[in-house]
């Protein structure tokens, strides 16, 4: 059977763009509440990953720009690290002005638990599809995330 309301219809940019940043909110967002659980955020555990990579130390300035922020957030994120007891701040060697965000031995814990809560996070998340859709929606991804840069 015809439908001229269907034919007629075109698709919404506008409307795929909301439904897409609403659904990576949500995402955020229960992301979030199940790191929060043990006292990180996914910015928090981006910085743990960070100098975890990096061998547990990293200047500041290369920290803000290894996780695209400004010096001024990586600031804030770093003093409620350190607040948390999970990052201590450390004068750089290479530089007498410069300071390093140090991974404290809880902030090394914490990393181990938020990257387990994080996979644990994604493969829930991503149950519900079949091998297929997986590989479809990163391909996907991919090619939205090349488009936007």
């Amino acid at each position: 059977m015809y439908n001229a309301y269907m034919h007629d219809v075109q698709p919404n940019p506008r409307g795929q763009l909301t439904a897409l940043l609403h659904t990576a909110g949500a995402i955020q967002a229960h992301a979030e509440m199940k790191l929060a659980g043990i006292g990180l955020s996914l910015a928090k555990l981006g910085a743990l990953t960070a100098l975890s990579a990096a061998g547990e130390s990293m200047p500041l300035s290369q920290l803000a720009e290894r996780l695209s922020c400004v010096k001024s957030n990586i600031t804030q994120l770093v003093d409620r690290l350190e607040a948390d007891g999970l990052v201590a701040r450390a004068p750089d060697p290479n530089d007498r002005r410069g300071r390093l965000a140090v991974l404290t031995p809880a902030g090394r814990d914490a990393f181990e638990k938020g990257t387990r809560i994080y996979v644990e996070t994604e493969r829930d998340l991503l149950s519900g599809l079949d091998p297929a859709e997986a590989r479809q929606l990163a391909a996907l991804m991919e090619k939205l995330e090349r488009r936007s840069s």
